[in-house]
């Protein structure tokens, strides 16, 4: 399957439908700022943790035609501000509830939904139209949602991290340490930790596994031919541990604002 889904995700950047606007997405999260400059639908460059300074220089060299920004951490509107001043065309703030979409959306409460969720939905039925996709974003919290053959954004669930079980095991005890994550996502760690440090390795990290891939495999049983799509910045870990196919898109996020974009200045 994994071959398949490459094929597909080549054959969606080949087609000659293609987009070519020149656009900037601008992704606030919760501990970063990203950014995806896009030409053509082809994602040209990206850079990570970045202040409002380094965003102006990249606007000012990059010469975007339209900007979309998204934020989970703060509102948008002072960063929309500035960059009016920088971009001459449309600068689209992203709010799930009322934005226009080229997919559909089944959540209950869109004004509760987070803009990163529903960009890696648009993100995840560009690449792979026709099929149902679960998407794993997996950074400050983990996230697995659905995407129905149909285009339809179904929802799906949140936990927390992996930083955040080692924080909070360490918070909430009187004794526990912190233990931080493993510098190599793909280090082995044993199921039974003989000391504490080791058994709060394997709780988090072991149990993280579990829960997700128990999860696919219930949304497998009922959707035959899933694929499945990875990002955020803990998705090599799930990638070496996942007992199936997966495809790691670390740019899933911007990809799915790009398109949002391109689709809110083409109708």
């Amino acid at each position: 399957m994994l071959q398949q889904v490459q094929h597909d995700v080549l054959d969606i950047l080949s087609t000659s439908s293609r987009s070519h606007l020149r656009t900037l997405a601008l992704d606030i999260g919760n501990t970063a700022v990203k950014y995806g400059c896009f030409e053509a639908d082809t994602l040209v460059e990206s850079a990570t943790g970045q202040t409002p300074e380094q965003v102006r220089a990249a606007v000012q060299r990059l010469q975007p035609e339209h900007v979309i920004l998204a934020s989970v951490a703060e509102p948008t509107a002072d960063w929309a501000e500035e960059l009016r001043q920088l971009v001459p065309g449309q600068v689209l703030e992203f709010v799930p509830a009322t934005t226009p979409l080229p997919i559909g959306n089944a959540y209950a409460t869109p004004h509760t939904l987070g803009a990163d969720r529903l960009a890696a939905a648009v993100g995840a039925a560009w690449l792979l139209p026709g099929r149902s996709v679960v998407i794993i974003d997996a950074g400050t919290a983990i996230k697995c949602d659905l995407v129905t053959a149909d285009g339809v954004f179904r929802g799906g669930s949140i936990s927390p991290g992996l930083a955040m079980r080692f924080q909070a095991l360490h918070t909430f005890t009187g004794r526990l340490p912190l233990i931080a994550k493993p510098a190599d996502p793909a280090a082995t760690v044993p199921l039974t930790g003989a000391d504490t440090q080791a058994a709060i390795r394997s709780g988090v990290l072991n149990g993280a596994s579990a829960e997700v891939g128990g999860m696919l495999a219930e949304y497998e049983a009922q959707f035959p031919g899933l694929a499945v799509l990875v990002a955020g910045g803990d998705a090599g870990f799930f990638r070496t541990r996942l007992k199936r196919p997966i495809f790691v898109v670390p740019e899933l996020v911007l990809m799915g604002l790009h398109r949002i974009l391109v689709h809110h200045v083409s109708t």
